[in-house]
């Protein structure tokens, strides 16, 4: 005789609840009806493995996972000098760096976010974050030998050159506001700061490129050749 599916649902939980009552261990945990469907129709439809929703990505985390353990390293600059990250693209005032390269943690790149975010609060504006912490920092202890491996990591942190521009602000603020909230931000990250505002002259290294001062200037060897030296010692001929 053959039985048909809800009937054969209802001796399976039938079964079930009575072993629950005579095993200890799993009358602790109840029997729910729902996880025995009595037909076909009423099984939960299978949940979607994709969306079409953009995922939020934080400036704080790297796109991709490490997956090598990254070096100490040094903030990448170009042999015959750039000017790449040094003025401003999106925003009409700017944080840049102004003494030398340095290591800005993630948590030190928060607080100086959320000063500024502070100080702003109930104005209509938009903030830029030109970097992102995708450095790995390892650690090891104290008395850890040497030989015993790189450590285990520590935190995000990203490599920032000297006169990149950290931060960027747009919107219907005054100046002297966002110089408040700028100098406030500058004061919770490690290192100096300077206020930049739209149109300012970009920068290669320390050496802001105005006044006359060019590109084509400041890659020109500054020691006078051997050849031009001698020439300009000799007489002239006429």
């Amino acid at each position: 005789m053959k039985l048909s599916t809800s009937h054969s649902s209802l001796v399976a939980r039938t079964c079930l609840s009575a072993h629950h009552r005579t095993c200890p261990l799993l009358s602790q945990f109840p029997v729910s009806n729902a996880s025995f469907p009595t037909s076909h129709h009423q099984r939960p439809s299978p949940t979607r493995s994709f969306t079409t929703t953009r995922p939020t990505l934080s400036w704080l985390l790297p796109t991709v996972g490490d997956r090598i353990k990254t070096r100490k390293g040094r903030p990448r600059v170009a042999t015959g000098g750039s000017t790449r990250g040094t003025t401003l693209m999106y925003g009409d005032y700017g944080l840049r760096l102004h003494d030398h390269h340095r290591r800005i943690s993630a948590a030190q790149l928060k607080n100086g976010e959320e000063v500024i975010k502070q100080r702003l609060r109930g104005m209509k504006y938009r903030l830029y974050m030109r970097i992102n912490a995708n450095i790995g920092v390892y650690t090891s202890g104290n008395d850890t030998r040497m030989g015993k491996g790189k450590g285990r990591f520590d935190y995000w942190a990203s490599r920032v050159a000297v006169s990149k521009i950290i931060f960027e602000l747009k919107g219907e603020i005054h100046e002297q506001v966002a110089r408040d909230a700028f100098r406030l931000a500058g004061n919770k990250l490690p290192g100096m700061y300077e206020f930049v505002k739209k149109g300012d002259p970009p920068v290669m290294g320390i050496t802001k490129l105005s006044e006359g001062t060019t590109v084509a200037d400041l890659r020109r060897p500054r020691k006078k050749l051997p050849m031009e030296a001698t020439a300009a010692r000799l007489p002239s001929t006429s």
